[in-house]
């Protein structure tokens, strides 16, 4: 992460626990930043006979997630911190692969997010463990946002469930395989009717 040259943080906290703090949030708001980008490229890219539902369901998870950088941006600044928001230092520390898929049916795109989701909410959801004793106050910024990226979440994955309840996604671990899956099941499907 970036070294803060901290000068002040908030009362009640140390210098050396606001840089920790600091530290997971940073890593957040490269996370948002990448997932609303993300999400405007899947926006711009999807087709098919889906396209206008998905297209107006991304816009409003593009405003969210945007949101929630913004808040977590301004949470790095009450600590002191400087926060890092360009592309380059977005680029530079992240640790996970750009996004897979380019013009794609609204199926891929929504197996691909699946794996975005899954991806993005498990590592929120261990900031917030990570801050249980560090910083409640940014704790419930994180359970905030956490809520939020699962419904979202839950908005995708609807698109992927058949009827007993299963994903078409559920053993993909990569966002290709993930929208392969969902054309193989469209392929079965078909063969089956």
């Amino acid at each position: 992460m970036t070294e803060q040259n901290l000068k002040y943080t908030v009362p009640g906290m140390s210098v050396g626990d606001a840089r920790q703090v600091i530290d997971l949030l940073q890593s957040r708001l490269n996370c948002y930043s990448d997932l609303q980008l993300t999400l405007k490229h899947v926006h711009w890219n999807v087709v098919g006979p889906h396209f206008i539902a998905v297209h107006e369901m991304i816009d409003p998870h593009v405003d969210e997630v945007r949101a929630m950088a913004d808040e977590t941006a301004e949470r790095i600044a009450t600590f002191g911190g400087s926060p890092q928001g360009t592309p380059g230092a977005l680029v530079a520390a992240r640790t996970w692969q750009d996004y897979s898929v380019g013009r794609a049916s609204t199926q891929e795109h929504l197996a691909a997010l699946d794996i975005v989701y899954r991806g993005v909410i498990a590592d929120t959801r261990t900031a917030i463990t990570d801050l249980e004793q560090l910083d409640p106050v940014t704790q419930d910024v994180l359970i905030d946002h956490a809520q939020k990226l699962e419904l979202f979440h839950w908005f995708v994955r609807a698109h992927l469930e058949d009827t007993t309840g299963g994903l078409v996604t559920a053993d993909a671990t990569e966002e290709v395989e993930a929208a392969e899956a969902v054309d193989q099941a469209a392929d079965r499907a078909r063969a089956g009717s």
